[in-house]
Formats: structure tokens, C-alpha cells, sequence
């Protein structure tokens, strides 16, 4: 059985997918447009993180950060360090950490949600999911600017968070 909870981007394995999710991104970005969160960004007050397991095995990751801290009319965040395991791919676990991460915004009353991706090849499956559920290409968001290398995606949620 699969399994998503909490997590901390410390543990061993977790840091061992992170660390390959980097790798990834360098191989396939200039350094610039890289946006990929280290495990000690993943673990800061505004992140939570969560992992899929079975039994003890590590999955995939997933984490959303809020954005602009404080008391806000529209409470934002953005999806950041999605992987899939590479022996995992294929079986639907980044639909279930997207499910997942979407049902906590929603149950912790997020307004609108946010992404960065890649805009070469090897992100068009990233592209593809985040589509299908409901996100759109939108213009840079939170600092981000215009850059060849990122698509922006941007999901309503509505103003009761649902």
C-alpha cells in the first residue's frame, strides 16, 4: 500500500532522491533557471513536505510552499521538488502527491496555487499532469521572471480554498 505523510527532507533517502532531482535539473537547465529547493529549504517554517513510501521505500516527494507569510485575503503557495523515483515511474505517483498536495491547500484554505517547470522535453510529463488538473500556464509569479527555460502554472482553488 502507498502511503503519503509528512515528511523530512532529511532523511537518507529522501536526501538520495532530492540530490538526484537536482542532478536532473542541472543536467537538463542552464543553472540559472534552475529553481529546485535544497533539503534545508525543504525543511524551512513556510514548506511542508511530504513523501510517498511503500512499506519503508521512498517513492516520490512533493512540497508546498507558501507564499507571502503572514495573515493575506488570498493565502497562495507554490508546488515545489516533485520527483517520481526513477524504479517508480509509471505507476501514478506523481498523481497521487499532486492529489495529495492539492487536498491539503485546499484543507489548509490556499487560494491559488502556483508552479515552476521546465519548458524542454524531459518536463513535457510534468506539463501534462499539472494540466490535467486544472493548471494553466500563467506569467512569472513570486520574484521569478521571464526566462526561455521555466513555464509558469498557476491553479485557482477558489476563496474558500475549494
Amino acid at each position: 500500500m502507498i502511503r503519503i505523510d509528512r515528511d523530512s527532507p532529511g532523511r537518507a533517502d529522501v536526501e538520495q532522491l532530492l540530490s538526484e532531482h537536482l542532478a536532473d535539473m542541472f543536467a537538463t537547465s542552464p543553472a540559472e533557471s534552475v529553481h529546485a529547493l535544497d533539503p534545508a529549504a525543504l525543511s524551512g517554517p513556510d514548506v511542508a513536505f511530504w513523501t510517498a513510501r511503500e512499506d519503508s521505500g521512498v517513492l516520490g516527494c512533493g512540497a508546498l510552499k507558501l507564499l507571502e507569510p503572514g495573515e493575506s485575503k488570498t493565502k497562495q503557495g507554490e508546488i515545489k521538488s516533485m520527483r517520481t523515483a526513477a524504479h517508480a515511474r509509471g505507476r501514478g505517483i506523481a498523481t497521487l502527491l499532486l492529489a495529495h498536495i492539492l487536498a491539503e491547500a485546499r484543507r489548509c484554505g490556499y487560494h491559488r496555487l502556483y508552479l515552476e517547470t521546465g519548458s524542454q522535453d524531459f518536463f513535457a510529463p510534468a506539463r501534462r499532469l499539472y494540466q490535467r488538473h486544472g493548471f494553466s500556464v500563467c506569467p512569472p509569479f513570486a520574484g521569478y521572471g521571464e526566462d526561455p527555460n521555466s513555464v509558469y502554472m498557476t491553479l485557482d482553488l477558489g476563496p474558500a480554498g475549494g
